[in-house]
C-alpha cells in the first residue's frame, strides 16, 4: 500500500468515525435504530406524494384560490369515487363545495335557522371517509405531524378506525354526537376539510408570475405562505416586484407604471400601503393628459376625471422610469444595453427614434439637453416611492417568503422548473453574459438576487447586485424575460406595428426538440427518461390547436392564461401539471366567474384532465428525492447497526 493509500484509507477511518458518534447520539440503542429502519423501509415503500404545478397566476386570486380548495379536481375525484352511487348530483356538488368552503356553506346553514344535527352526523361520517382516502397514501406519523392540534386525537381515532369492529362504530358515532352537542362540530368541520386538502397535494410549485394584471397577487402570496408546502420559481414580474422592494428605482416606477396600466392604484395603496399622493400632486401639475396612458380596456371618448387623473400619474412615472433606466444602462455597460437607453437616443429635433417617426413628441418633464436628469420635484415623488416599497411590512413578508421558497429554478423529483427559460444564441448555443451561460448563468442571477437582499436585510445598499433586477426584468440574456427586448416606449410612441414586435428568445424554437430538452437536462445534472423540462411565462394557444406537451413529452409549457386577458388568446383559463404516484396529467381549466358564486351555485372549474405519461409501475416514495436521502439515512443506520454488532451490543 502506498502512503497516499495509507493516508486516504486514515482519512476515511476518522470520516466514519465521526459519523459513528454523530449517529449514536440520535440512535444511541440497537432497538432505537432498529425502529428507525423499520420505519425508513416503510415510508420507501409508500407511494409517492402528489406535486402540482401552477404557473403565470398573475394576481387572479380568486381562480387560484378554488383551484388550491378543489385540489385541481381531486377533491371532486375523491367524493364522485365514494359517493357516485350514494349521493345525486346536487348532494354531490353541495358536498364538495363545503371541503371547499366549509365556513360559507355553514354561515348559510345558520342564516336559515334551522336544526342541523341530523346534517352534522352526515357530514361528518361523509368528510370522515374523505379524510381517510387522502391519508391512506402517507405514514401514521406523516399524518398525525399534519393534524389540527385542537382536533389531533379524535381525527386520528377516526380515519384510523376498523371499520369492522361494530364496538368501535358505535364509539366513533358517541364522539360525532359529543362533537355536535359540545357546540365544536364548525370548528371540527373546518379543520378536518382544511387536512384533506393538505394531504390531497403534497406540494405546490408556482412556476413563475404571482405578479401583474390581476388585481389581487397579494392574497395570492398570502394563500401561498399560508400552505404547508409551497414553492416558487421567480418570473420576471416577480422579479420587477422583488427589486421594488429592496429599493431599485427603475423597479418602482415600472411597478407603478403597470399598476396604473391595468387600473390596480388599490392594490399599491390599500393592498401594500405605497402611498401616490405627491405622484398625483406632481403629475396634476407637470404632465398634460395623454390618452395613451389612460388603463387599459378604457373608452377614451368617455374618460372620467379619474381616469384621466390615472393617466397623468401613469405618464410621469413611466417618463421617471425612461430616466430610471439610462442611469442604469450607463451605469452597467456589461449588460450592451445602450440601444435601450431610450431618451438618450430620441432626436428630439426631428421626433424620431432610430429613423422611426414619433407619434408624439411632447416629453412634458424631459429636458432634450439633459434627458437624464431628474428635477428636485422628481426626486421627492421617488424617493417617497423608495421609503414606501421598502418600508411596507406586507410586501416585506411576500418578498421574505419568495427569497426563503423562491429560486431561478428547482430540480425536484427528476423534473427541471424555472419560469422562462434557459438563453440561446440564434445557433441553438447557449448566450454568454459576463462569463455565465446555461446553469451556470442561472445560479450567477440567483446569486446577484440573493447578494442584493442580504445586503438590504443590513440595511445596506449593494449597488451592482440591486441594478441586476432591473436586466432579469427586461434584459436580452435573462432568464426570466427570455426576449430581445421590452417594446413598451415603441407601442405607446410608434404607430408603425413593425417596431411592437417583442421578438422570442432563440429557446422558444430550439426547446420543440427532444434532443435539445435531453441536453439541457443533462447540463443540469438531469437525465432518465421519466424527466422533464416545466416551463411557464409564454401562454399556450390551446384553442389554436397548439399542445403544452413539446419535444416528444419532454418539455410541459403550463402557462395556459391564468390572467382573463389572456383567456382570449388561450382559449382556456390555465393548467394545473400534476404529478401523482401513476404518472403525469394535465388539467387544463375553463374562466371560473368568482367565489361567491361557486359558493352559491354550488358550481365548480370545469377542467379537462389529459394523462399523457404513465408509469409502468408505481411510483414510490423510494423513487424521489425524498426517498434518495432516506435511503442514505438507511445506509447510515444500518452501518450503524453493523457496528453495535461488532461489538456484541445488543
Amino acid at each position: 500500500m502506498t502512503e497516499q493509500n495509507r493516508q486516504e484509507a486514515r482519512l476515511r477511518a476518522l470520516r466514519d468515525r465521526e459519523y459513528l458518534r454523530m449517529i449514536s447520539e440520535q440512535y444511541p440503542t440497537v432497538q432505537a435504530a432498529a425502529t428507525e429502519i423499520i420505519n425508513i423501509e416503510a415510508i420507501l415503500r409508500l407511494p409517492k406524494g402528489t406535486e402540482h404545478f401552477m404557473s403565470d397566476l398573475h394576481g387572479e386570486y380568486e381562480a387560484f384560490c378554488h383551484i388550491v380548495n378543489n385540489c385541481s379536481g381531486v377533491i371532486r375525484e375523491k367524493v364522485e369515487r365514494l359517493y357516485g352511487q350514494a349521493m345525486t348530483k346536487r348532494e354531490r356538488d353541495e358536498f364538495a363545495t363545503l371541503i371547499y368552503y366549509p365556513q360559507a356553506i355553514i354561515a348559510e346553514r345558520k342564516a336559515d335557522k334551522s336544526d342541523d344535527t341530523d346534517w352534522y352526523l352526515v357530514q361528518l361520517h361523509r368528510l370522515v371517509e374523505v379524510c381517510r382516502s387522502v391519508a391512506s397514501k402517507y405514514t401514521r406519523s406523516k399524518v398525525r405531524k399534519a393534524l389540527p392540534a385542537h382536533f389531533d386525537y379524535i381525527i386520528d381515532e377516526l380515519i384510523n378506525m376498523d371499520r369492522d369492529d361494530f364496538d368501535k362504530e358505535a364509539y366513533y358515532g358517541e364522539i360525532f354526537t359529543s362533537i355536535i352537542e359540545l357546540g365544536r362540530a364548525e370548528a371540527f368541520i373546518c379543520a378536518i376539510t382544511d387536512l384533506i386538502k393538505r394531504l390531497a397535494v403534497d406540494s405546490l410549485h408556482i412556476v413563475g408570475d404571482v405578479f401583474d394584471r390581476g388585481e389581487n397577487p397579494d392574497k395570492i402570496m398570502d394563500l401561498l405562505i399560508a400552505h404547508h408546502n409551497a414553492d416558487i420559481q421567480w418570473g420576471n414580474h416577480d422579479i420587477q416586484w422583488m427589486g421594488a422592494h429592496l429599493g431599485n428605482e427603475a423597479s418602482i416606477l415600472s411597478v407603478v407604471d403597470l399598476s396604473l396600466k391595468y387600473n390596480n392604484a388599490d392594490l399599491l395603496e390599500e393592498g401594500y400601503g405605497i402611498s401616490l399622493r405627491k405622484l398625483s400632486t406632481f403629475a396634476s401639475e407637470h404632465i398634460d393628459d395623454d390618452a395613451r396612458f389612460y388603463p387599459a380596456g378604457t373608452d377614451a371618448a368617455s374618460a372620467s376625471e379619474e381616469t384621466r387623473r390615472l393617466a397623468k400619474m401613469r405618464k410621469a412615472a413611466f417618463l421617471m422610469q425612461l430616466k430610471a433606466e439610462g442611469h442604469i444602462i450607463g451605469r452597467r455597460p456589461e449588460y450592451g444595453m445602450e440601444e435601450r437607453n431610450i431618451l438618450c437616443n430620441i432626436d428630439f429635433a426631428k421626433g424620431e427614434f432610430f429613423g422611426a417617426k414619433l407619434s408624439d413628441t411632447s416629453f412634458p418633464i424631459v429636458d432634450p439637453a439633459h434627458p437624464l436628469r431628474f428635477s428636485a420635484a422628481e426626486r421627492e415623488v421617488i424617493e417617497g416611492l423608495k421609503r414606501s416599497f421598502r418600508s411596507s411590512e406586507k410586501l416585506s413578508r411576500h418578498i421574505a417568503f419568495m427569497m426563503q421558497h423562491g429560486s431561478a429554478y428547482k430540480i425536484c423529483n427528476g423534473n427541471l422548473i424555472f419560469h422562462g427559460c434557459v438563453p440561446l444564441e440564434p445557433d441553438g448555443s447557449y448566450m454568454n453574459f459576463c462569463g455565465h451561460e446555461g446553469r451556470e448563468l442561472m445560479d450567477y442571477c440567483e446569486a446577484l438576487v440573493r447578494r442584493a437582499y442580504a445586503a438590504f436585510r443590513k440595511g445596506e445598499e449593494d449597488t451592482e447586485a440591486l441594478d441586476f433586477f432591473w436586466y432579469l426584468w427586461c434584459g436580452r440574456c435573462s432568464p426570466l424575460y427570455g426576449r430581445e427586448k421590452i417594446t413598451t416606449f415603441e407601442r405607446l410612441y410608434i404607430d408603425d406595428p413593425a417596431y411592437h414586435k417583442e421578438q422570442d428568445n432563440s429557446y422558444y424554437v430550439y426547446c420543440r426538440n427532444k434532443e435539445f430538452c435531453e441536453k439541457v437536462l443533462r447540463d443540469f445534472g438531469i437525465s432518465g427518461k421519466y424527466s422533464h423540462i416545466v416551463n411557464g411565462h409564454v401562454p399556450v394557444r390551446t384553442k389554436l390547436g397548439e399542445n403544452p406537451v413539446k419535444a416528444e413529452g419532454k418539455l410541459i409549457v403550463i402557462d395556459g392564461g391564468f390572467c382573463k386577458a389572456y383567456h382570449e388568446k388561450t382559449g382556456i383559463a390555465g393548467y394545473t401539471l400534476i404529478y401523482n404516484s401513476h404518472g403525469l396529467r394535465l388539467c387544463a381549466h375553463e374562466p371560473f366567474d368568482s367565489i361567491e358564486k361557486a359558493i352559491e351555485q354550488r358550481s365548480d372549474i370545469h377542467s379537462e384532465v389529459t394523462v399523457f405519461e404513465t408509469r409502468e409501475n408505481r411510483l414510490l416514495v423510494r423513487d424521489t428525492d425524498t426517498g434518495k436521502e432516506l435511503l442514505d439515512q438507511l445506509e447510515g443506520l444500518q452501518f450503524l447497526m453493523e457496528n453495535f454488532r461488532s461489538k456484541n451490543v445488543y
